[in-house]
């Protein structure tokens, strides 16, 4: 079985690592997929924001700021998806780990689902999945077309949910 665990950080680590073992279990394939939206690391707007490729005007985009956003995408990817590695190895399920970078939450899980064949994604819920406003958890129920496991996340404190 391949499992694809799609989380912003807010997946309840037990929880997951639990219906991991059970689901998945040493032989089976489990991914860990960190979707950040990008990284307000430079002066000034961000350039991927105003670059076009038909355009004079663009501003120059250099292959440090490339690496500067990439790295703060690793060091906060890392930072929300070691505790739940972390159970799932307690566990004796190993898991690799993709860091993407993406404006649209629900496209890159649905694209990692895809690329991976995983024959199941693991969601977390912090909202209501169908109110007014469109949850990415719901986007991605309503679009995919493999199973989907959604877990209620934790409550996180206050000082973090800006982030």
């Amino acid at each position: 079985m391949r499992m694809l665990i799609a989380t912003a950080g807010v997946l309840s680590p037990d929880s997951v690592a639990y219906f991991a073992e059970r689901l998945v279990g040493a032989e089976g394939a489990v991914r860990v997929n960190h979707r950040h939206r990008g990284a307000p690391l430079l002066p000034g707007p961000d350039p991927r924001e105003v670059w076009h490729p038909l355009s004079d005007h663009s501003p120059p985009w250099s292959s440090e700021e490339d690496a500067l956003i990439a790295r703060y995408v690793e060091e906060r990817g890392h930072r929300l998806t070691d505790p739940l590695l972390a159970a799932l190895r307690a566990r004796g399920v190993e898991a690799t780990v993709t860091y993407l970078e993406g404006e649209d939450p629900a496209d890159t899980i649905l694209a990692a689902a895809e690329e991976m064949r995983a024959d199941l994604v693991v969601l977390g819920a912090t909202k209501h999945l169908f109110a007014e406003w469109e949850s990415v958890s719901a986007r991605v129920l309503r679009d995919i077309k493999r199973p989907v496991l959604v877990i209620p996340a934790a409550p996180r404190p206050v000082d973090e949910m800006a982030e």
